[in-house]
């Protein structure tokens, strides 16, 4: 591998981009941070920026601004603020890839345009297939663009399809653990607060993830990123309940031979992996033992307490524009419920209402993604 890879790690303070930047410094011959973007946390930023030395930064928040800039002064790092300047950023010249790690709907329009300035895109931002898989995989194959999964199920879906391109894939299973309320009636889920909902069993990520894991609504979302990212029907895609979460995702082809994934749960494996495709990089994570773990268990999840997923398959199915609605309520519900203002099991009804009250439309362009997200936003906060 000759040179290093620049990346633009958009969403670089969050928990896939803190993980990312520790496999760009344990492989700094490899990759090279060029590019830092940063919701609002700028003493994080400013801490990364003077690390690694970035081109350049930019911070969302506009009010940080001054703050950062006068920070990383001495460094020369250009600074700059506002969620336009996260859009712009993309199309520097010296950026090879963009890491998608801005949580939800706000890392779209990034990800819109790094793809149209022919940017190769390490996706960790599942949102952006959910929302607009249809836009996103023509403008990608429009522009020779490639797409490389960083989620650990989809990654683990394509580690497995290496090699076998031409080989028709008859379904995939994406794998979950269940999260930290598996076998929980809904009673049980009556009165969970968000801090038992922020425990999750096996994996470190995001408060965002981590609800939506517990209430399986992160399975949903991976249902309706796979569909895009592999080209898939519906009825291509199942979901089972592996509570150890080692085999990470399976592939089975026509001749019904099923291959997986398997390793611990560490999402800096993926990350390194969409950073380093098609190479393998070296490293010294922990390795997987198989006496650690005598029994794998699979069940299927359990669809009338975790209503969630059953709402992500119907709007996958539906298609258009309801992907969209279906992510919108439901960035409303999870900070609402972050917030104290709605119950656990409440989520769910706020995301089957506004699913029910956004008419229906079947092949969205750009602007009327951004005005169903809108919609759905304040559909859905009219319900608490």
């Amino acid at each position: 591998m000759s040179g290093t890879k620049n990346i633009a790690v958009l969403g670089s303070t969050g928990s896939i981009g803190t993980q990312a930047l520790q496999v760009i410094k344990e492989n700094s011959d490899v990759f090279c941070a060029e590019v830092l973007v940063a919701n609002s946390n700028a003493d994080l930023l400013i801490q990364q920026a003077l690390e690694f030395e970035p081109n350049a930064v930019v911070i969302a928040d506009e009010t940080k601004y001054l703050k950062v800039k006068e920070a990383l002064q001495p460094k020369d790092i250009k600074v700059f603020a506002g969620t336009k300047a996260i859009e712009q950023i993309v199309e520097m010249e010296t950026v090879d890839v963009v890491l998608a790690s801005i949580v939800g709907y706000a890392g779209l329009a990034s990800t819109i345009n790094a793809i149209k300035h022919k940017k190769t895109i390490a996706l960790a931002n599942k949102e952006t297939l959910v929302v607009a898989g249809e836009l996103i995989t023509k403008l990608a194959l429009e522009n020779a663009v490639n797409i490389y999964p960083v989620d650990s199920e989809h990654s683990a879906i394509f580690q497995c399809l290496v090699g076998e391109w031409e080989n028709k894939i008859e379904k995939i299973y994406l794998t979950a653990s269940g999260g930290p309320f598996r076998g929980k009636t809904k009673k049980d889920l009556q009165q969970i607060t968000k801090e038992q909902a922020l425990k999750h069993p096996n994996w470190t990520m995001g408060a965002k993830v981590t609800i939506d894991s517990a209430s399986l609504m992160n399975k949903g979302l991976e249902v309706i990123e796979a569909k895009w990212l592999f080209n898939l029907r519906p009825d291509q895609i199942d979901v089972i309940v592996h509570p150890q979460s080692i085999i990470h995702s399976m592939v089975q082809f026509e001749d019904g031979s099923i291959k997986a994934q398997m390793g611990l749960p560490d999402m800096k494996l993926p990350i390194q992996y969409a950073l380093g495709y098609p190479q393998r990089i070296k490293n010294n994570f922990p390795r997987f033992d198989f006496l650690n773990y005598p029994e794998f268990t699979f069940e299927k999840p359990d669809l009338e307490t975790f209503t969630n997923l059953k709402l992500a398959f119907s709007a996958l199915n539906k298609g258009g524009n309801m992907p969209c609605v279906l992510n919108a309520a439901n960035e409303i519900a999870v900070e609402a419920f972050l917030q104290d203002k709605i119950s656990f099991l409440k989520m769910s009804d706020v995301v089957a209402n506004t699913l029910e009250k956004m008419p229906f439309i079947k092949s969205p362009n750009y602007s009327e993604y951004v005005q169903c997200d809108k919609e759905a936003r304040e559909i859905a906060l009219q319900q608490f």
